[in-house]
């Protein structure tokens, strides 16, 4: 695949906002943007901001880019062009899914307690909704308790026959722990054969590639705007999922009432037709000139001719920053790391979180804040994983962990800059 090592000058030359002096280490709030990416937007604007679909030139032109922008996107995670959706935020995306589901009351669903809300919030409407049954699966802590984790034998006694829908995370935006969703999905076709695997990427892609093909999933979210992209979203959904969809899409032609008899009808002929995904929950289509800035992003990662890109290099260097920030942490006795600890990329991306004794987390932020003249930027809270921190891990939802979590622009200068603060923060209460 990729180089054994990443070019450092050409990665942070590569992101305008990189030049100045602030060290962004809230990445998976949202990484810093490619200026490929900026270019391709702005081109869009200046040149071809113009409704889609009509046959003159600069109409012609915009939906080009609007197709490239599409296609670009299916490609990276090996999908097509009429398998995935693009739209404001998956939170967004996976809302109006739910709205689409087809289930029935007394159905289920398995739900994660080590996921963002984007992947909880929307089942537990559509159960309240639809009188369905939640069977919640909590991430196992035998081995270590400060480090548990969604393990495919705790699903397989919350799966039956009724059983429509299995949500989780593909990596935990509090813990940063990698979760082995191939091994999900094959439990969840075994156990329960009718239930869709609904997976959350948003703290993975921007760390690893994804190929929905290789993993099995059903759907699958993440965000561009983590993966050094506009803000704009994509879900997957496969051949399956689509067919349990119904269109919440412009219905020309079809307001006569119809009979109960019509009706079916109807819905049958409805679930025979191809459609696209975007044709039944786009809801008129995403940003167009975000959409135009996608494929920039996608050369960025894979190189101009597809392949593995510099996904090698990536997870080389992230491994190496997250083993220097977890080496240090682990070290100190008043500080509790939470997730993995020994910096296996195989187990972890470098979403770092942790807590000190005597310090509530927003106190250790505000610290680092002012020591580093708000220069250097980190985060405190339960990042919508309020069920994970609060439920699994025993603490205070509205204080949380502090969280670093780094992507490979960032360095070990930038790293060890942020462990000199906390030497000296953490040091004047001992």
């Amino acid at each position: 695949m990729g180089s054994s090592s990443l070019n450092m000058d050409e990665v942070r030359g590569s992101f305008p906002a990189l030049a100045g002096d602030d060290v962004f280490l809230d990445n998976a709030a949202g990484s810093q943007v490619l200026g490929t990416v900026v270019q391709q937007i702005q081109d869009f604007l200046l040149h071809t901001n113009v409704q889609l679909g009509a046959t003159y030139k600069a109409s012609k032109k915009a939906t080009d880019c609007y197709e490239e922008g599409y296609t670009a996107a299916a490609r990276y995670i090996g999908a097509t062009r009429d398998e995935i959706v693009l739209g404001p935020s998956t939170t967004q995306l996976f809302r109006i899914i739910s709205f689409a589901l087809d289930v029935s009351p007394g159905d289920e669903l398995v739900l994660s307690l080590a996921d963002h809300e984007a992947n909880i919030t929307p089942w537990l409407d559509l159960a309240a909704r639809h009188s369905l049954a939640v069977r919640w699966w909590a991430p196992n802590a035998a081995a270590c308790p400060s480090s548990p984790r969604l393990l495919p034998a705790d699903l397989a006694p919350l799966l039956t026959p009724r059983t429509r829908l299995v949500a989780c995370t593909h990596a935990s935006n509090l813990l940063g722990t990698v979760h082995d969703v191939r091994a999900i999905c094959a439990v969840a076709r075994a156990h329960a054969p009718d239930a869709l695997v609904c997976v959350d990427g948003v703290a993975y892609a921007p760390h690893r590639p994804v190929d929905v093909g290789e993993l099995g999933v059903d759907l699958y979210g993440f965000s561009w705007y983590k993966v050094f992209g506009p803000h704009v979203a994509q879900v997957y959904a496969s051949p399956r999922a689509r067919a349990r969809l119904r269109s919440l899409g412009h219905g020309f032609g079809k307001q006569r009432p119809q009979s109960g008899e019509e009706k079916e009808e109807k819905e049958e002929e409805e679930k025979k037709k191809t459609v696209t995904l975007e044709e039944k929950v786009g809801l008129s289509g995403a940003s167009y000139e975000l959409v135009a800035g996608i494929p920039a992003a996608v050369r960025y990662l894979q190189g101009k001719e597809g392949g593995g890109g510099r996904w090698d290099a990536i997870v080389q260097h992230e491994a190496e920053l997250q083993k220097l920030l977890l080496k240090w942490l682990s070290a100190r006795e008043d500080v509790t790391v939470w997730g993995e600890r020994d910096g296996n990329p195989a187990e972890r991306v470098p979403t770092i979180s942790f807590t000190v004794r005597g310090w509530r987390s927003k106190e250790v932020v505000a610290r680092v804040e002012a020591e580093s003249g708000g220069r250097v930027g980190i985060r405190a809270g339960s990042f919508y994983s309020g069920r994970l921190a609060e439920t699994v891990l025993g603490l205070d939802a509205g204080d949380g962990v502090v969280r670093v979590s780094l992507v490979h622009y960032n360095t070990a200068g930038e790293v060890q800059r942020l462990i000199a603060l906390l030497e000296k923060i953490l040091g004047e209460k001992n």
